[in-house]
């Protein structure tokens, strides 16, 4: 187990699968929080920046391709890995293209998602 947990930030906008990814990555010793507002992701500042987000793709009135082109070209969250997901056959190419670190696809093999996130931080 780390000695420091590492926080990541989950964004979906579907309750499900916020709650399988919470207690997934919380069983593996990272502390986690979750969102289902788009908005939460724009307004991250420097006192409370997870050491890497998980995403959808696409998020209710939000694409989250545009949250990832955002965040990477602040500086403040530029460093921050993001991995994309999404179940949508070609969301990997556009995903990497905004800028995403990673991509997981829909539905999940939590092998391959604690692998990605462990790559990454």
């Amino acid at each position: 187990m780390q000695s420091e947990q590492k926080k990541i930030l989950v964004v979906d906008d579907e309750p499900d699968i916020l709650a399988f990814l919470q207690a997934l990555l919380e069983q593996e010793g990272y502390t986690v929080a979750t969102t289902d507002k788009a908005e939460y992701v724009e307004k991250l500042h420097d006192d409370d920046l997870p050491e890497l987000i998980l995403t959808d793709v696409f998020l209710s009135g939000k694409d989250g391709r545009e949250i990832v082109k955002r965040l990477k070209s602040q500086k403040e969250t530029r460093h921050i890995p993001v991995i994309m997901f999404s179940a949508h056959p070609n969301a990997e190419q556009t995903a990497r293209a905004a800028g995403a670190d990673d991509f997981v696809a829909k539905p999940f093999e939590m092998d391959e998602v604690l692998a990605k996130i462990a790559k990454h931080i």
